[in-house]
């Protein structure tokens, strides 16, 4: 159940990052990102008295709970910063995947505090990352005489490695820490309140306006709060049937199924190379699963 959930978690994650790539090209980053959580934070403080009640945030644990769950906020606040930038700045096909290598890291620090993982997942990790980072690098190198396109291919790179770094400790930290001390619905709200203080406060700092967003754009930060939230949700429950380490991967696959919608709907490039990479993600799926 918990690999179902990981991989359920990667299409959900999948589509809202798809959505936010438009979202982002017509309000910019700070403007996407704070609809994004705030339409999550609200959708969860309706819904959490009907998935478990508040759970350790309010039975008497004290302060730690919600220390813990601000500090899970705080990271997925910047790491999602750089990760819609990266999408607004970047090309999909090639931001997403490498912003998805994240569990390359987490795993790294699973081992270090001392959770074990069989070899054979550790060969379906092994080839799931080898998948993402044959995708990123199969990028297509363009005419190095032609500047403009040598600057934009890019654009987004830098921002999409500091959302891995990010999303890295707080699976980490998710994973040992905050899911059993918070619990793993009330987490996401936690992290939902948080990101949404933190995108407040940098655009009033930025002194960015703020307008509700109108027309298309409604629906498409509507479709990121619950697409992105729901992902949340799944990869917590997930976390708690299964390995930190295994669930982290699945969930990463959102780059390859983005780099698949960004194929099909964009039409954007996606090379030979790339092709293989997503084929050989799938394959560490199937390790994985064992």
């Amino acid at each position: 159940m918990g690999i179902f959930l990981g991989l359920l978690t990667a299409l959900t994650w999948g589509g809202a990052d798809f959505i936010a790539r438009f979202a982002t090209h017509r309000i910019g980053t700070l403007r996407s990102m704070l609809y994004m959580q705030s339409i999550g934070f609200l959708l969860l403080t309706i819904s959490l008295p009907f998935l478990g009640g508040w759970g350790h945030l309010a039975d008497g644990s004290g302060w730690q709970p919600w220390a813990w769950g601000f500090l899970a906020g705080f990271f997925n606040g910047m790491a999602g910063l750089g990760f819609y930038r990266a999408f607004e700045i970047g090309k999909m096909a090639v931001v997403a995947p490498l912003s998805a290598s994240y569990p390359a890291l987490t795993l790294l620090l699973s081992w270090m505090t001392g959770e074990r993982v069989s070899g054979v997942r550790i060969a379906g990790i092994i080839c799931t990352l080898a998948g993402v980072v044959i995708v990123a690098g199969g990028e297509k190198t363009p005419d190095e005489n032609d500047a403009e396109a040598v600057r934009r291919s890019g654009r987004g790179i830098g921002w999409a490695i500091f959302a891995s770094v990010g999303f890295a400790m707080l699976f980490w930290l998710l994973g040992i820490r905050v899911i059993a001390r918070v619990g793993a619905v009330q987490t996401v709200w936690m992290i939902r309140l948080t990101s949404t203080l933190l995108i407040t406060g940098v655009i009033l700092v930025s002194k960015q306006p703020v307008q509700l967003p109108r027309g298309g754009v409604r629906w498409m930060v509507l479709g990121m709060g619950v697409f992105d939230t729901g992902a949340f949700v799944l990869s917590n429950l997930g976390m708690k049937m299964e390995q930190v380490a295994v669930i982290s991967v699945l969930g990463s696959l959102y780059g390859a199924v983005t780099v698949g919608l960004a194929a099909f709907f964009l039409k954007e490039h996606v090379s030979r190379w790339q092709w293989l990479g997503i084929v050989t993600i799938f394959a560490g799926i199937f390790l994985i699963s064992r």
